[in-house]
């Protein structure tokens, strides 16, 4: 590295420290003819705000927007847009574009997301940790700055110029490290670097584009919680408009119940935490292994889990939804077998569990109170499943299946006999597959 201070000069389109609108560059920032198309960017500004509008994904607008910009004239090779985001599995998300590459995602885990210290020793963090709007980086010629080791890498593939930003989306929050918005840069191999033209363009569309992908970002994030919450067909449901109470319909469809054995004696044997930590590797089983299959976890009734593999006109039938349910059961079992070889290993005690299977008709949709919904399915069929999973303690099967299951699935099942079941007034036939 050059090891010169990091320090903000000001002044000019050799600033590396950008004005807050203008990336430094002073006067009016209409954007003149020469060297840059001036119809072009009225155009990338005009489609941006219909992208707004719209449902184009980040990752679209993104490489849309580094494209145009390209067309009309600004030497684009390599551009970032980085934002947080709200997932189970990941905190943040970057998304790089290159000429004549398009753009590539990269997720980022919660536990990486501003944490590393490579992250730590980025321009970015520099920009957010001293809130400093823009930053720019000459890494060519005689007024070179390489301070970041990011830089050295960007030199050494021909970058000769970078420019990065911050972009807030609350207006009235001061840009810093734990603001949310988007964090970008545009980086040239034009051996003159950017000129003031470019630096005009990139304030011109700056907020456009950030309004553009503050929508989408925010788009996304509903839908993650409410599939997240609720399960992707349950969530796409809701966000089309059944949030209210009694919203829903009648449907056929497979049903699962799985129950966690011994459950309240290895919460007294194991304590909160530890217990919590079992359950999640039971739930990765059973779960885990429905999500897989194409099914829809619908609720995580304590340490049981009630799922539904729909059957639907235009989508699976009844033996095709069957036979994924009796997929995922198999499944279910092989976790937990490779989830048990990995406790014993360490001394911790096993996990079993009992599953019911069954296919009736059940309705689907909002339950609760006005003021707190849940969206699930009810009927009889959803209390026969619980009852018949209750049976496979009594009958020392992990797998019981129902008649109408059997029937449709068309698997080879062995009979246990009519048993009654509780709340159920004739004896139900269960099955165990073969």
């Amino acid at each position: 590295m050059s090891g010169k201070s990091v320090s903000p000069p000001t002044g000019g389109s050799d600033a590396v420290i950008a004005g807050t609108e203008s990336f430094g560059v002073r006067g009016d920032t209409s954007v003149p003819s020469s060297g840059i198309d001036g119809v072009l960017v009225d155009r990338i500004a005009d489609w941006l705000m219909s992208s707004a509008l719209g449902r184009t994904g980040v990752d679209a607008i993104f490489e849309g927007c580094c494209q145009r910009l390209h067309a009309a004239g600004v030497p684009l090779v390599r551009a970032l847009t980085a934002f947080r985001t709200l997932h189970p599995l990941f905190g943040s998300v970057n998304l790089v574009w290159r000429l004549n590459h398009g753009v590539d995602r990269s997720p980022i885990l919660h536990e990486q997301s501003f944490s590393t210290d490579e992250w730590r020793r980025s321009p970015m963090h520099y920009l957010l940790r001293h809130r400093i709007p823009y930053l720019r980086r000459r890494l060519a010629g005689p007024h070179a700055i390489v301070d970041f080791p990011v830089l050295e890498d960007l030199r050494d593939g021909g970058v000769t110029d970078y420019l990065c930003y911050q972009a807030p989306f609350a207006t009235e929050a001061e840009p810093g490290p734990d603001a949310h918005g988007i964090l970008g840069s545009w980086a040239t191999d034009r051996p003159s670097g950017f000129t003031d033209e470019d630096l005009r363009v990139f304030a011109r569309i700056q907020r456009r584009y950030a309004v553009t992908c503050k929508v989408q970002i925010q788009d996304r994030i509903t839908r993650n919680v409410l599939e997240t919450y609720l399960g992707s067909d349950a969530g796409s449901r809701v966000l089309q408009g059944q949030i209210r109470r009694g919203d829903g319909e009648r449907i056929h469809a497979v049903i699962w119940y799985s129950d966690m054995r011994d459950s309240t004696r290895l919460t007294d044997r194991l304590g909160p935490r530890a217990f919590i930590e079992l359950l999640n590797l039971y739930f990765e089983c059973t779960a885990g292994a429905v999500i897989a299959g194409g099914g829809e976890v619908l609720r995580f009734v304590g340490d049981a889990v009630l799922a539904i593999f729909p059957i639907r006109e235009g989508g699976d039938d009844a033996r095709n939804a069957a036979e994924r349910a009796l997929a995922a059961a198999r499944e279910a079992e092989q976790r937990l077998s490779r989830t048990n070889r990995r406790l014993a290993e360490t001394g911790n005690v096993s996990i079993e569990f009992g599953l019911g299977l069954h296919v009736g008709d059940v309705m689907y949709g909002n339950i609760g109170v006005p003021e707190r919904l849940e969206f699930s399915v009810i009927g009889p069929a959803a209390n026969e499943v619980a009852r018949i999973e209750d049976l496979t303690k009594e009958l020392g099967r992990r797998v019981l299946l129902s008649a109408a299951f059997a029937q449709a699935a068309g698997a080879q099942c062995e009979s246990l006999g009519a048993h009654r079941l509780r709340g159920v007034g004739v004896p139900v036939e269960v099955f165990a597959p073969c």
